[in-house]
């Protein structure tokens, strides 16, 4: 497997900042994020404060954005990243089709505030994953279920179909297009799931109506908060702690942008993208 210097997790600001200045470095770098650049930016309408581009609209700034990453030759790759587990002296990035792995991390991933369900956290690890990839073999021939807050993560379903004995589908959108006659073992619930419990492993979730035995519980969310995505990475609140230099507690994981903390300014989130590059660079140098 191909290892490379950097990976980058976002495509706002931050995380562009921060590709450009490594592959001026010279680094092998690999950027997630969609190709279409952050939400955020694309629902600008205006832009006052930033650095040359007076008035500039999000979508202006999207498009130079674009026009860099195509002069530099910088590719996005969209496969969303499920997990990031730091492996010593590497990282390796579990994505919906493959892994990958990276010397070092930086993370640009924004502010993602999520509710858990009562008992996900606690049951992390122990009959709770984010990672049909990762972790669906362990669950060939038993029940699971899985709560899925995106049409998009319909094909996360249907691979752990092809696994299990029996699923249980919780669609928390609309549309759902799960053919029923196509994956018989899969039942489709429109419940809400309030609390997931069980001994030393998940025995059981429960909805605000019914209880039912699982052997494990798939959330399935199209965005993941930083510390869900890196297990052991110090947060304060939403944000992820960092220092001067966009470190983070994990040697090797640098985090920029929106993620670290407010104020939530293009300009702001640029130049800290540009520091956490500079500092990946230098821990790599001090690790060669």
């Amino acid at each position: 497997m191909e290892q490379f210097d950097v990976a980058i997790i976002g495509t706002g600001p931050a995380g562009l900042s921060a590709t450009l200045t490594l592959k001026l470095r010279g680094k092998n770098i690999l950027l997630f994020g969609e190709k279409n650049l952050s939400r955020k930016i694309n629902a600008a309408q205006e832009i006052k404060n930033y650095l040359g581009l007076p008035d500039v609209s999000g979508e202006t700034l999207r498009k130079k954005f674009l026009a860099h990453l195509s002069d530099m030759k910088i590719e996005i790759t969209e496969e969303r990243i499920k997990a990031i587990y730091a492996m010593g002296k590497y990282f390796s990035l579990q994505g919906a089709a493959q892994k990958y792995e990276a010397k070092s991390v930086i993370l640009a991933t924004g502010v993602i505030v999520q509710t858990p369900l009562d008992g996900e956290t606690e049951f992390l690890g122990r009959g709770v994953s984010y990672c049909a990839t990762c972790d669906g073999n362990f669950y060939k021939g038993k029940n699971i279920a899985v709560v899925s807050y995106s049409q998009s993560e319909e094909n996360e379903a249907i691979y752990l179909a092809g696994i299990c004995d029996k699923m249980i589908y919780f669609p928390i959108y609309k549309n759902c297009e799960l053919d029923k006659s196509k994956f018989p073992n899969i039942e489709i619930i429109r419940e809400i799931p309030k609390k997931i419990e069980g001994g030393m492993k998940v025995s059981k979730i429960i909805t605000e109506k019914n209880s039912y035995d699982v052997d494990g519980v798939f959330i399935l969310r199209e965005n993941i908060s930083a510390g869900t995505l890196v297990p052991g990475l110090a947060m304060d609140g939403a944000h992820i702690k960092v220092d001067r230099a966009m470190r983070t507690n994990i040697s090797g994981c640098f985090a920029c942008g929106d993620a670290t903390g407010k104020p939530y300014q293009y300009i702001k989130s640029a130049g800290e993208g540009n520091v956490a590059a500079l500092s990946a660079v230098d821990y790599l140098a001090g690790n060669e």
